[in-house]
């Protein structure tokens, strides 16, 4: 009798996980595709860039609306106001690589933050092995780039611009790795929580190939 109430309850739990990790899919589709839309949007329109002002003040306040709202439906309206409003911030970016001739880089960035996310999501799920291991050194590499972001405000060094983009697509597939198995082993039960971390992690990634791309080209 013990060993079908545990057996049932592992198979409540793995039915529980597998529904956040379609759900989390599902809704990180979705995002993708509105964030992509008001891209688009903000690139034929040449919507100015936000200043880096707004754009904190956007990013953090949206993303603690999110958090606020997570375990409600109007979740879900935060978290696509939270990613439409970054898809708005790509658009000047990818204004100046289209107006500069560079449009083909998008794509390159685009088929690489793919990939990267493709192989980090199936190496976990096939593993279905722990990455909780992963949250101190993403919590040390957080600082690392905090610390590099603010001195370059200052410095301006291009070496340390790419060097920080390079860091920031080792913390997003840290990121992703560790999300991934954050949700699988029953560390995260929330799909709305879950789809905003792998969104910023796309994001970072994407922004930065983007960038080392870029600088590869005009050199």
């Amino acid at each position: 009798m013990d060993r079908t109430i545990v057996s049932s309850a592992s198979r409540g739990s793995l039915l529980s996980t597998h529904k956040v990790l379609r759900n989390t899919y599902f809704l990180l589709s979705l995002t993708l595709a509105f964030s992509a839309l008001t891209a688009t949007a903000s690139t034929l329109l040449g919507l100015p860039a936000p200043g880096l002002l707004l754009m904190l003040v956007g990013f953090y306040g949206l993303m603690f609306l999110t958090h606020k709202l997570a375990n409600s439906p109007a979740g879900i309206l935060a978290a696509f106001a939270l990613t439409g409003f970054m898809g708005y911030t790509l658009g000047p970016i990818l204004s100046s690589f289209i107006g500069s001739g560079a449009g083909d880089l998008i794509m390159l960035a685009l088929g690489g933050t793919a990939l990267v996310f493709i192989c980090c999501s199936a190496y976990v799920l096939t593993t279905r092995k722990d990455m909780s291991f992963l949250s101190g050194m993403l919590m040390a590499g957080f600082v690392v780039l905090l610390v590099a972001v603010i001195a370059n405000l200052f410095l301006q060094i291009p070496a340390l611009h790419l060097a920080i983009s390079a860091l920031f697509i080792l913390f997003s597939a840290g990121a992703i790795l560790w999300e991934t198995s954050n949700i699988i082993h029953g560390g995260e039960t929330n799909y709305i929580r879950a789809t905003v971390s792998l969104y910023v992690s796309l994001y970072n990634m994407f922004i930065s190939l983007l960038s080392i791309l870029g600088f590869a080209r005009s050199n």
